[in-house]
């Protein structure tokens, strides 16, 4: 069982979250071109180990937060709220 750290509500099973996805910067629309715009829009590392990513505590506090995620252990480490 996964267990996050909702910044509001405490430790929470998983499925009381939704996944937002790994976390990237989003680049200037004024600066952008296409390929880095689809880029930001569908590339992703999906690398093994640690990642950032948002989650919505949908079954709670329906608050956004970020956590560090290692993707193989699943091991959790909050980042914050935001």
């Amino acid at each position: 069982m996964v267990v996050l750290p909702c910044p509001w509500c405490g430790p929470r099973n998983v499925s009381e979250f939704r996944h937002l996805g790994e976390v990237v910067r989003r680049p200037d629309p004024e600066d952008v071109t296409p390929e880095q715009w689809r880029g930001y829009l569908y590339l992703r590392r999906n690398a093994a180990g640690w990642t950032r990513e948002s989650w919505y505590h949908s079954a709670g506090c329906r608050r956004y937060f970020q956590v560090s995620r290692h993707t193989v252990s699943n091991e959790v480490r909050a980042e914050g709220a935001r």
